[in-house]
């Protein structure tokens, strides 16, 4: 097993922890990440784009003219495509984009992102995430002691309404909770902040 150090909110090394190498440890599957971040873009699609279609448009009740004799090309009505104010070819209409993977799938695709964060050197441990207050200052200054500026994703055990508070008005900064952590969230940040007890959640629930 690897390990890594554990730091305390003023970035102080405080220990070490155990990582488990059969999330941590492989080597990463660069093609069902990409299916798997293609997956929760598409579940994240509201799909309501609408459209009218030529039965739908108001109006183009009555023949622009006769069929025969005027030179024009025949035309039945004024609402066909071709018409400004007609109705849209193929018009788009709400729909869900949502499609489900193999669950095997997803949990390589974690593990890949888990293990290829591991390889940059992107993950810091924390061993305890608290805040008695809500105060952005505070969140920021904690995540300059431990290296964690820019863009970065905390991941607390649980749902930690102080924490999500101080961090939203954070650029770059978002939290979560070990249970619902996502690959798309993983890729998207530079640093990984782990509070230690929820790394001990991450490795029940995917080991």
């Amino acid at each position: 097993m690897s390990t890594i150090k554990v730091l305390n909110m003023a970035g102080a090394e405080v220990g070490t922890v155990e990582l488990n190498d059969a999330i941590f440890g492989i080597e990463p599957n660069e093609a069902v990440v990409h299916d798997v971040v293609k997956n929760h873009l598409a579940n994240c699609r509201q799909g309501t784009q609408s459209a009218l279609t030529r039965g739908e448009v108001s109006g183009g009740g009555k023949k622009p003219w006769r069929q025969k004799g005027t030179g024009h090309a025949r035309q039945g009505s004024t609402r066909a495509p071709q018409w400004t104010h007609g109705g849209i070819v193929f018009a788009p209409k709400p729909r869900s984009y949502a499609y489900v993977l193999n669950k095997k799938v997803k949990r390589l695709a974690m593990k890949s992102a888990l293990s290829a964060k591991l390889a940059a050197g992107e993950i810091i441990v924390v061993d305890s995430i608290k805040l008695d207050a809500i105060k952005t200052k505070d969140f920021r200054n904690f995540l300059g002691a431990i290296k964690a500026e820019g863009k970065s994703l905390v991941v607390t055990p649980d749902v930690d309404s102080v924490v999500v508070k101080s961090a939203r008005n954070i650029p770059g900064v978002e939290t979560t909770f070990a249970k619902v952590l996502n690959v798309y969230d993983i890729l998207k940040a530079k640093n990984l902040v782990i509070d230690k007890n929820a790394l001990a959640v991450i490795e029940e629930v995917f080991a």
